[in-house]
């Protein structure tokens, strides 16, 4: 008897274990998805974004305008200035650097925005079903309590556990917080305008 208590409590704790690697697995394995289904220029793009955002190209850039700008107030002797202060044509460089980077690093986060917000629904949705099961074995152990002789129906805050969630209610009350903090963020908004014209 006390063997078989054993293997199930191994069993359960497997099954458990199993469980939380699945979720795991299951949350690693959308981005590989979507990583093996990226078009050429999100690849181009991703790639863009880890060199972009690295310090080899920080310094690459300092080394690269610090001669530019050297050079061009004639501190090179020989060498004659071919973009003299106030150095339009590097602003110009810069200015389109600037904007092909920001574009770049713009289609690298909207794909991991994506991935971020379908990550985020299966997690609820392993949320609601781990919910689910812990309110079905409550609901299995009220009834061993019971059969046991223990009263657990005078237990007001088991009773409103042994409730299935209201998953439309929650997202409701989250819909009215949500829409309550931007009121409030408007008031505060006209509140400051105000006294800032007063």
């Amino acid at each position: 008897m006390a063997s078989e208590t054993s293997h199930k409590k191994k069993h359960i704790r497997k099954q458990m274990q199993d469980s939380e690697n699945s979720s795991r697995s299951l949350a690693r394995g959308l981005k590989a998805e979507f990583d093996s289904r990226r078009t050429f220029l999100e690849r181009v793009a991703d790639y863009l974004t880890g060199v972009f955002g690295s310090m080899p190209f920080l310094l690459v850039n300092a080394i690269w305008f610090g001669v530019w700008i050297i050079i061009n107030v004639g501190l090179i002797p020989g060498i004659q200035p071919f973009d003299p202060f106030p150095f339009g044509f590097l602003t110009m460089v810069v200015s389109l650097e600037a904007i092909v980077l920001a574009i770049v690093v713009l289609i690298s986060q909207n794909r991991a925005g994506k991935i971020d917000d379908l990550r985020q629904e299966v997690m609820m949705q392993l949320n609601i079903l781990t919910e689910e099961e812990l309110t079905k074995m409550m609901g299995m152990l009220s009834i061993l309590l019971q059969k046991q002789g223990i009263d657990v129906a005078s237990d007001v805050e088991l009773q409103s556990m042994l409730e299935p969630t209201n998953v439309e209610k929650i997202e409701q009350a989250l819909e009215k917080e949500i829409n309550g903090a931007a009121v409030i963020q408007a008031h505060k908004e006209a509140a400051s305008k105000d006294s800032k014209s007063h």
